[in-house]
């Protein structure tokens, strides 16, 4: 399965002078398997598992000098270690904090050697490091496929080509637009979960990839006990299914449960943290960057998958694909949570991708734009319909208050434009990140 973390992962092997790099991201993304892809352009590969090998965990901890580590992984795997052709990679490496240390040591006294790590609920052991290098590793961030994925992983990857040309002025013909609204139908069902993605590609059996996907949610479910410590699994279960049930929404804790709203806070903030939840925060967006003028206190949270999200719906297989598409994506919001995962999914992969949405509340003007991002320090606001009807007045209202030459609707409709308003199809949401694609489709201030 193609994933376009794989050109990244690429472009630092061949670096001549790299860091060791740490893969970042929720549970079942294909961390492991994207590693595993890049091992076959190195003559040799180790794999180290610190929770399926809990005893290499102490050579980390007895020693955190690269020749001496490597020396005593080359006699535990039987296998030599060579700078230059020779892949390492470190999995779950959370579960080894002294190793997790160690990864700066191999950028300063073993820069040849190709060192990788990545693992599960990574962000927490990151946060009780008192100190970790900075300067020393590379990150990259990875989420569940894209849709344009889900096409490469289905057969259907030419027709990327054909979202990437087309324009306002030349949206697609109809039969390719329906092609492509009905695989997004498959798509939002299916959600990006690779195993879920594999089964559907290979069987174009719905239910088949369902029963995964409810094997997976238990999965993610099961995990919450490792974070008893700090906070019970049942509230961590009721956050998860209440950012479902309130997605699309402003969040509010009080519509989780009757609990301390500090105790929900809590369990909000750990599930962000193991990248299963995504805020997106109200900024009022009057300049760049938007990060500077947020409202803590005010955001929306979608969950990072929508297939899962429609298993904590309890949505039905044969309800999914018998209801209309529109109707279909207006339950939990699930179009404007697909719009918020794509922009995150097509973002630069080098960091982690913050969402902003912009809202006022006044009782005569109350308005509402889903997405506020940016290009070349401009603000760029997104309304989404999951339809091709509905009216556009806060994003009217929003260009008038700001200044603003053009704004995008992105709906279920073929591209094209009215007055200032950009129309863009919900299969083409990546295009948004796209930095040809808004070079010669948005216009600069100038």
């Amino acid at each position: 399965m193609k994933r376009h973390v794989d050109e990244r992962l690429t472009a630092w092997k061949n670096k001549p002078y790299r860091k060791s790099l740490l893969l970042r991201g929720a549970r079942q993304v294909g961390k492991t398997y994207s590693v595993r892809e890049l091992a076959k352009q190195f003559p040799s590969y180790i794999e180290v598992n610190f929770e399926l090998m809990p005893k290499v965990r102490t050579f980390f901890e007895e020693d955190r000098e690269p020749q001496e580590l490597v020396r005593k992984l080359s006699s535990y795997f039987n296998m030599s270690v060579t700078p230059g052709e020779t892949l390492l990679f470190l999995d779950e490496i959370q579960a080894c904090p002294d190793a997790l240390h160690s990864l700066r040591y191999f950028y300063e006294e073993m820069p040849g050697l190709h060192v990788i790590a990545a693992g599960s609920l990574l962000e927490f052991a990151l946060e009780e490091l008192s100190s970790f290098g900075v300067g020393r590793i590379e990150f990259l961030y990875m989420y569940p496929l894209s849709f344009f994925e889900f096409l490469e992983a289905t057969k259907a990857g030419r027709l990327v080509s054909l979202i990437k040309e087309m324009t306002p002025d030349k949206p697609l013909d109809g039969p390719f637009h329906d092609k492509l609204m009905e695989l997004m139908r498959y798509f939002i069902m299916t959600g990006g979960m690779p195993e879920v993605v594999a089964t559907f590609a290979g069987t174009n059996d719905v239910a088949a990839a369902v029963r995964v996907q409810n094997a997976l949610l238990l999965s993610l479910t099961n995990d919450f006990a490792k974070y008893r410590k700090r906070a019970p699994t049942r509230r961590l279960t009721e956050v998860f299914r209440s950012i479902a049930m309130q997605s699309g929404s402003k969040f509010k804790y009080s519509a989780v449960s009757d609990e301390s709203s500090t105790l929900i806070k809590d369990s909000l903030e750990l599930l962000i943290k193991a990248g299963i939840a995504y805020p997106v925060i109200h900024s009022d967006a009057r300049g760049v960057p938007l990060g500077a003028q947020i409202r803590p206190r005010r955001f929306k949270v979608i969950v990072f998958d929508t297939g899962l999200t429609m298993r904590l719906l309890g949505m039905k297989t044969a309800e999914v694909v018998t209801t209309p598409f529109e109707e279909l994506v207006n339950r939990g919001s699930l179009a404007e949570q697909f719009v918020g995962l794509e922009l995150m999914k097509a973002s630069p992969p080098e960091g982690p991708s913050d969402l902003y949405y912009w809202h006022r509340e006044a009782a005569a003007s109350n308005a509402e734009l889903d997405y506020v991002t940016t290009y070349e320090r401009q603000i760029v606001p997104i309304e989404v319909k999951s339809g091709s009807r509905g009216k556009m007045q806060s994003l009217y209202r929003f260009l008038d208050e700001r200044g603003l030459q053009r704004g995008f609707r992105v709906a279920g409709e073929p591209a094209g434009q009215y007055d200032r308003i950009i129309v863009l199809p919900l299969y083409a949401v990546a295009n948004l990140q796209d930095e040809k694609w808004m070079r010669d489709n948005f216009p600069s201030r100038a």
